[in-house]
C-alpha cells in the first residue's frame, strides 16, 4: 500500500476528472444533455468536462455556486459575484448562460445531471444536500427528471463531507418541523468521491486511512492505494498531478 495525502482542493480535481471520464458522461456529450449544476466541487468537474467537450472558453469557477459555506464572522459580501448559470452541454456544446430551470422539462431518459451534496455516508454510498429554498431548489427540479423520466443523476462529493450514519435518519431530524436551520434531502444518485475516482481513472484500489491537518492541510484526508504495479504506479502519476492544486478560490 502507498499512503497520500489528498487536500480538498486536491479531491475537487480529482473528482473533475474522474467525472469527465465517467462512461455515462463520455456518452451523453456524444449526444443528449448535460446538466452540471453550479456549486464549489462541480467547478472542477464544469472545467474538466468542457475541456474534454473542446468547449473550455470563457468558463470561470467563480461565481459558479448557488450556496456557500464559509467560517464563522466571514463577509461573503466581499466576494460577491455575479452568477453565470448551470453548465448546460447539449451534443457536447455549451449553452452559454442556460441553467437546470431552463431544461429540465426538456430531459429525458439518457441524459445526465450531475449535482453536488453537503453530507456522504461513505460506507454505503449515500450522500444528502442541504436545503434552504423553500421549493428545494435546484434539486427539486432535478428529482422531476431523475425520479419521472429516468434521467441519470450523478453527485460528485468530497470525503471531506463524511457523516456518521445514515443520511436519511439525518434527513429526518433536520426535517423536522422544531429544527432550526437548513433542510436536506437524500439523493437517489450514484456518488462519486476521491476514492471512486483513483479506482475509475486507475484501477487500482483506494481507501480512507484518516484525516486531518494543517496549514493548507485542514480538510484533509489519508488515502490509501493498493492494486498491481501499474495500477499503483498510475495512482501515483494521477495524485502528484494534482499535488499543486491551490485552495479554492472565491
Amino acid at each position: 500500500m502507498k499512503q497520500y495525502v489528498v487536500t480538498s482542493s486536491m479531491g475537487k480535481r480529482l473528482i473533475g476528472k474522474a467525472i469527465a471520464a465517467h462512461p455515462v458522461v463520455r456518452k451523453v456529450l456524444k449526444k443528449g444533455t448535460l446538466v452540471i449544476v453550479a456549486g464549489t466541487t462541480n467547478g472542477y468537474v464544469a472545467e474538466e468536462v468542457l475541456a474534454a467537450a473542446g468547449e473550455a472558453e470563457g468558463f470561470s469557477r467563480k461565481g459558479f455556486r448557488r450556496g456557500l459555506v464559509t467560517p464563522p464572522g466571514f463577509d461573503a459580501t466581499a466576494i460577491a459575484a455575479d452568477f453565470p448559470g448551470d453548465v448546460v452541454l447539449v451534443d457536447g456544446r455549451w449553452q452559454k448562460g442556460k441553467e437546470i430551470f431552463d431544461v429540465v422539462d426538456d430531459l429525458k431518459a439518457g441524459d445526465v445531471i450531475v449535482k453536488g451534496a453537503n453530507a456522504l455516508d461513505v460506507r454505503r454510498g449515500h450522500a444528502a444536500v442541504y436545503i434552504g429554498h423553500p421549493k428545494a431548489g435546484t434539486i427539486g427540479a432535478a428529482i422531476t427528471a431523475v425520479v419521472g423520466r429516468r434521467v441519470q443523476l450523478i453527485v460528485p462529493v468530497g470525503l471531506e463531507k463524511r457523516v456518521l450514519g445514515n443520511v436519511t435518519d439525518l434527513a429526518n431530524d433536520l426535517n423536522a418541523a422544531d429544527t432550526e436551520g437548513p433542510r436536506m434531502l437524500p439523493l437517489p444518485g450514484r456518488t462519486v468521491t476521491e476514492l471512486d475516482a483513483i479506482a475509475m481513472l486507475t484501477g487500482a484500489a483506494a481507501r480512507l486511512l484518516a484525516g486531518g491537518g494543517v496549514y493548507g492541510a485542514e480538510g484533509c484526508v489519508w488515502i490509501g492505494v493498493t492494486g498491481d504495479p501499474p495500477q499503483v504506479q498510475a495512482a501515483d502519476r494521477l495524485i502528484r498531478s494534482v499535488a499543486a492544486e491551490p485552495p479554492c478560490q472565491p
